[in-house]
């Protein structure tokens, strides 16, 4: 919690500069990039402290065997995917002090990202227009979601959406990839050959450990300005799908919900990264698979500010 409300006292006062204008600093740090294309504001993005890739992407990943592992917890949570049979897991205490990987599974360009603040775990299809674009951090947030940049044009996108925000590229979207946030556990029983994403320098970050403590529980006030249900708070957990929204804690209880063709499902057993300073410590908030015609299909397990800010006219299924 000490890392967010360090955040936060930046935020705050930081975003001063024109709405038609960048940050002169902007200009010095990426002069790559065409600031006169952008599809929003300027002055909606602000900075987090870091400056471009200070919050360092991995571009070459190293995996061990998943079975092999006794670092991790069995329930601490993993961005997984699988591909053409070959399946990864992206565990989220190397994912929160990294937030990209770029990566090629089954042969196919993706791009692995996570955003701590607004717990958004999704992953991408790097393939755009017949290029392969490779990304980096460019340590702003946007809504207190990551907005990253491709080093083929610098254009900047936005990680919860996947679209182009400012730059050649902007109004772009990447497509969405199905992958599952769920435990180490059951990525080990569903790929029993799956790989595992492993620090390549494991001195580099307390690995293990969050600086998202209590974030769930008692969240800034900050967090509080996106307008929700009555009965939804900022740091609740939705299940995004498109302009769709379910509450975690109404799934929790139904443990499936049928919703046309598709089909949402919990199960226990899973730690939560923004409850206890030691991960594997981490109250249990479940698993969430979401499949359409019996396969599975892209969705987000994102708190329900980010779902708002981005998706403002999205709707939310409260029963």
């Amino acid at each position: 919690m000490r890392v967010v409300l360090a955040i936060l006292a930046i935020i705050v006062p930081f975003s001063v500069f024109a709405q038609g204008t960048p940050d002169p600093a902007w200009l010095t740090e990426f002069p790559e990039t065409n600031f006169k294309k952008t599809a929003i504001a300027f002055n909606e993005i602000v900075t987090d402290g870091p400056r471009r890739d200070q919050i360092p992407p991995i571009h070459n990943p190293l995996y061990i065997d998943a079975a092999a592992d006794k670092e991790l917890g069995p329930l601490e949570p993993v961005l997984s995917i699988m591909i053409k049979g070959d399946a990864r897991a992206y565990p989220l205490r190397i994912l929160l002090w990294h937030e990209i990987v770029n990566e090629v599974i089954g042969g196919v360009p993706v791009l692995i990202s996570y955003c701590p603040l607004c717990n958004s775990g999704v992953v991408f299809d790097r393939r755009l227009d017949g290029r392969t674009l490779s990304f980096g951090n460019t340590g702003r947030i946007r809504h207190f979601d990551m907005v990253m940049y491709d080093l083929e044009t610098g254009s900047w996108w936005q990680q919860f959406t996947g679209e182009a925000i400012i730059g050649d590229l902007t109004k772009q979207k990447m497509k969405l990839l199905p992958a599952r946030l769920e435990s180490l556990a059951k990525f080990r029983a569903r790929a029993p050959q799956g790989k595992l994403l492993v620090p390549n320098d494991k001195a580099a970050r307390p690995y293990g450990l969050t600086p998202y403590e209590n974030m769930d529980r008692a969240a800034p006030r900050v967090f509080n300005r996106y307008p929700l249900p009555k009965g939804l708070s900022a740091m609740d957990r939705v299940i995004v799908i498109g302009n769709e929204a379910w509450p975690l804690k109404l799934l929790r209880i139904k443990k499936k919900l049928p919703q046309g063709d598709f089909v949402l499902s919990w199960v226990a057993g899973q730690n939560s990264i923004h409850d206890q300073r030691r991960i594997a410590d981490g109250r249990d908030i479940g698993n969430v698979i979401v499949t359409k015609n019996g396969k599975d299909f892209p969705y987000d397990v994102t708190f329900a500010f980010a779902f708002k800010a981005f998706r403002p006219d999205g709707k939310f299924h409260l029963n």
